[in-house]
């Protein structure tokens, strides 16, 4: 019977070691997984920082080029020189720009100048989210939507004080002379009427999720 007892005891025993041990195992698994969740989560963040900031890059470069030859062309030739350049020189400079940048390339509106710039839906709905946040000064990022191994971006363009000789409110803001050239460059010009900080389109960019490009 001592025995018995004593069998019974280290039996005990060895089921209450054993049984710490298999829910440990068990809590490991779990705690595992949860790392690796967190890890892809982390990734996923830190993916589409770097996408959001390539995208930023490729609205940049490509203002400042044409930023730069609109000022020349300002310089030179004065609102009259500005819009002939924007009718005959914009569209292939940011053609050249998405080459090398590998990308899809657009400016878009919900009152374009040129009927090619008209925003399609999703693209108007998020030049309202910019536009609500712009009139209630709140503070926000460019859009990124991750699709089909393609990265869109959307970022919005703001007015200033120059944009508004050829864009703001004709007679008050706009030369007469460069109010008749827009209407005979654009018969369907909706690009008017416009004061500083409102948002005028959206810049609407395409290319390749792959980090490395």
């Amino acid at each position: 019977m001592k025995h018995f007892t004593l069998l019974l005891g280290l039996l005990f025993l060895i089921g209450c070691k054993e049984s710490p041990k298999i829910k440990q195992e068990s809590l490991d698994d779990v705690t595992n997984e949860s790392k690796i969740n967190n890890t892809m989560v982390v990734d996923l963040k830190t993916n589409d920082s770097i996408l959001l900031e390539k995208g930023k890059k490729f609205a940049q470069s490509t203002q400042k080029v044409l930023g730069k030859n609109l000022m020349t062309s300002l310089q030179k030739s004065g609102t009259v020189g500005a819009v002939e350049f924007c009718n005959e020189k914009a569209y292939p400079l940011m053609d050249s720009m998405a080459i090398v940048h590998h990308a899809k390339i657009r400016r878009v509106s919900d009152k374009p100048r040129n009927t090619n710039n008209q925003a399609n839906q999703k693209e108007l709905e998020y030049i309202e989210f910019f536009k609500s946040k712009i009139n209630n000064n709140e503070p926000y990022e460019p859009i990124i939507s991750n699709e089909d191994g393609t990265t869109n971006f959307y970022s919005p363009i703001i007015t200033n004080a120059m944009c508004l000789n050829c864009h703001g409110v004709p007679e008050m803001n706009i030369d007469p002379k460069v109010t008749q050239l827009l209407k005979n460059k654009y018969p369907y010009d909706q690009a008017v009427g416009y004061t500083e900080n409102e948002v005028r389109g959206i810049w609407s960019i395409t290319f390749n999720n792959e980090l490395s490009k």
